[in-house]
């Protein structure tokens, strides 16, 4: 099942290229906002997924007459595995495993816009993530039963404003806007190996970031495990898995960023920055290619070196 809320937060099940209109179902779910509504929706989704199924069958709307909005508003938790990929077998070893907090105020969904602050970053990227979403109260979880507690997937972006002083995770990553995810929250019944995932982003049309989720250091059990054994996950926190650096590049003005991930459908929004500034459309791996370090430096506009 797809889960998707559209226009005004009304929830809805999407049904090939249509939207059925399902908060009928799940007004008595007690709820302050569309986010306890679909986390209390995901504890409680057993009680309610025939319901939802019968609701589903009605005729609906096209999606291309509908806003779509975040399917999760506003997760209590999101968590991202660090440097969680082998970077096509480029990698000697796995990193050590590691992750980081992204504040939930960071949320946007299709269609919005991601905002570019004026802060002195070397570099602005979005890098291109399937993640899964909690289902159910997540405490110490061993790996092999941690598949269990998964309820669905989705498209992420992790969003860096890179380069800032000091060097944090809470600087580069927590920034509003920073999170794009969606277009809907797809239960985990639907996608067959999470783990054999093809991810493609592209910018303006071009294709930058093309990877496979079997490339992963650390797998989906392992990441809930090692999160788990930390702190506590509740239905309808966002665990991101990672990317591959290898296809990362700058976000600018005007940019129009998709995200596809097989079975989770395509994440389009924009780019804004105020202050328009530039970079090379260079990729990592190019500059490695041309025997260069790091991401390309800023060419243009407030903060570029030689302005």
């Amino acid at each position: 099942m797809k889960l998707a809320f559209f226009d005004d937060f009304k929830l809805g099940v999407v049904q090939g290229d249509r939207i059925v209109d399902v908060s009928a179902v799940v007004h008595g779910i007690p709820h302050t906002g569309p986010g306890d509504l679909i986390s209390g929706l995901i504890a409680q989704f057993a009680d309610y997924r025939g319901q939802l199924e019968r609701a589903a069958t009605g005729a609906g709307v096209a999606l291309s007459d509908v806003r779509l909005r975040p399917p999760l508003p506003k997760p209590g938790n999101i968590v991202c595995m660090a440097v969680n990929y082998m970077e096509n077998g480029t990698l000697a070893k796995p990193a050590p495993i590691n992750a980081f907090h992204k504040a939930p105020t960071a949320i946007i969904g299709p269609g919005d816009i991601m905002v570019l602050p004026d802060v002195p970053a070397t570099i602005f990227e979005g890098e291109a993530e399937m993640a899964l979403v909690i289902g159910k109260r997540a405490t110490n979880v061993p790996a092999a039963q941690a598949m269990d507690y998964v309820f669905g997937y989705i498209n992420f972006i992790d969003g860096s404003a890179r380069g800032l002083p000091p060097q944090s995770f809470f600087a580069m990553k927590s920034r509003d806007t920073f999170a794009p995810i969606g277009p809907y929250l797809v239960t985990k019944d639907e996608i067959a190996d999470p783990q054999k995932l093809p991810i493609r982003l592209t910018v303006n049309g071009a294709v930058k970031q093309d990877f496979n989720t079997d490339d992963m250091a650390h797998n989906i059990a392992r990441c809930i495990e090692w999160v788990t054994s930390i702190h506590t996950l509740e239905p309808g926190d966002i665990l991101a898995t990672g990317t591959n650096h290898r296809g990362l590049s700058s976000f600018m003005d005007g940019d129009v960023v998709e995200l596809e991930t097989q079975g989770l459908g395509r994440l389009r929004f924009n780019i804004r920055d105020d202050l328009k500034r530039s970079w090379l459309r260079e990729t990592r791996q190019d500059r490695k290619e041309k025997g260069q370090e790091g991401p390309t430096p800023q060419v243009s506009g407030k903060y570029a070196p030689n302005a």
